[in-house]
C-alpha cells in the first residue's frame, strides 16, 4: 500500500434505501487496494431509510463517513458538502444508483496517476434510455454550449475525479447556485475525459423529474454566462428596426395610396408579439436578479443535522 496515499469518494444520496447496500459492495471491490480510501455518503434529505441504512454500512466500517442533511438541498449542494469534508489525495464522485458503474473507478485513478488533475467523464446512454430523454440531453447540452462561456461536452456527468490541489480550489466556491459541470471545464489544470455506457437504475426511480431538469438547465446557463440578456438587446433592436420600417410603409400607404384601411389583424399581431417579447425579456432579467437576491443574502449551501466526521 502506498504510504499516505488516499482517495475520497464522495456519494450524494436521496431515496436510495434499495440501492445503497448493493453499491457499497460493488464499490469497495473496485477501489485499489494499494491506497487508502473514505467513503462519504451525503444524505440528502432523504424521505425513506437511507439514513439508516448510511448508518448500518458506518457501523461495519470506519472506513465510511456520512453527512445527512437537515432537508433536500440538492445534488449540487450534496457534492459541495462531499468535496468540502474531504480528506483524499483525490476525491472521485458518483451517484449511488449505480448508473455511474463504479468498475469504471480504476481507470479514473489510473489516468489521474498517468499526472492528469481532473478525469472527466463522458456518459453514453444505455439502449433502455427513451429517445425523448436522449433527445432533452442532446438539446441541453447543445444550449448550453451556445450561451455559456464554457465548452460543455455531450454526455458530462458528475462522475468524476479531481486531485486535492484541485478540491482545496473547489472548496472555495459559496456561490448558491451551483453548476459542476460547469464550473470544472472552466476551472482549467490538467484535465482529460473518459467515456462510459451508463447502467440502468439498480432501483427506485430517477430524482430528475422535468421539472427539476429544466431548473438544472436555467442555472447552467444562468450561472455561466450574460448571453440571455445580450439576447434581449438584439431582439429589440430587430424588433425597433421592424417597427420603423413598418411605420415608414403605412405612412407611405396613408400619403400616397388610397389603400389605407382601418384594421385591427395587424395591430393585433403586433401588440401581441412585441407584448411577449418584452415579457420573454423581463422574464430573463428577473432570473438574474433573483440569483443576484439570493446570492447577496449569503446563505450557506446546506445545513447538517447529523455526521460523523469529527
Amino acid at each position: 500500500m502506498e504510504s499516505g496515499k488516499k482517495i475520497s469518494v464522495v456519494v450524494p444520496c436521496f431515496n436510495e434505501e434499495e440501492s445503497l447496500t448493493t453499491f457499497n459492495q460493488t464499490l469497495i471491490r473496485y477501489l485499489p487496494e494499494n491506497y487508502h480510501y473514505e467513503i462519504i455518503y451525503v444524505n440528502d434529505g432523504s424521505q425513506d431509510h437511507t439514513l439508516q441504512v448510511i448508518l448500518t454500512l458506518a457501523q461495519s466500517n470506519p472506513a465510511i463517513k456520512y453527512i445527512s442533511f437537515s432537508r433536500n438541498f440538492g445534488h449540487q449542494n450534496a457534492l459541495k458538502a462531499g468535496y468540502d469534508f474531504a480528506t483524499g489525495d483525490c476525491a472521485i464522485s458518483l451517484d449511488a444508483d449505480l448508473q455511474h458503474p463504479p468498475d469504471v473507478i480504476p481507470e479514473l485513478i489510473s489516468k489521474w496517476e498517468e499526472g492528469f488533475e481532473i478525469v472527466n467523464t463522458l456518459r453514453n446512454d444505455h439502449q433502455s434510455i427513451s429517445f425523448a430523454k436522449k433527445t432533452s440531453s442532446r438539446i441541453f447540452y447543445l444550449i448550453m454550449r451556445k450561451l455559456s462561456d464554457v465548452n460543455i461536452e455531450n454526455g458530462m456527468a458528475d462522475f468524476r475525479l479531481i486531485d486535492k490541489k484541485v478540491l482545496k480550489q473547489l472548496k472555495l466556491f459559496n456561490e448558491n447556485y451551483l453548476f459542476f459541470r460547469g464550473i470544472i471545464p472552466w476551472m482549467g489544470f490538467r484535465q482529460t475525459v473518459i467515456p462510459f455506457t451508463a447502467n440502468e437504475r439498480f432501483a427506485g426511480t430517477t430524482k430528475y423529474t422535468f421539472r427539476k431538469m429544466l431548473k438544472f438547465a436555467t442555472t447552467g446557463v444562468t450561472a455561466f454566462s450574460v448571453k440571455p440578456l445580450r439576447l434581449s438587446i438584439y431582439l429589440g433592436s430587430v424588433i425597433a428596426f421592424l417597427s420603423f420600417l413598418y411605420g415608414l410603409y403605412a405612412a407611405y400607404v396613408h400619403l400616397f395610396t388610397d389603400r389605407a384601411v382601418t384594421g385591427w389583424t395587424s395591430v393585433i399581431f403586433s401588440v401581441l408579439f412585441i407584448g411577449g417579447i418584452n415579457l420573454l425579456m423581463l422574464g430573463i432579467i428577473g432570473e438574474y436578479l433573483g440569483k443576484l437576491f439570493i446570492e447577496n443574502k449569503r446563505r450557506p449551501n446546506y445545513l447538517i443535522s447529523e455526521t460523523n466526521i469529527e
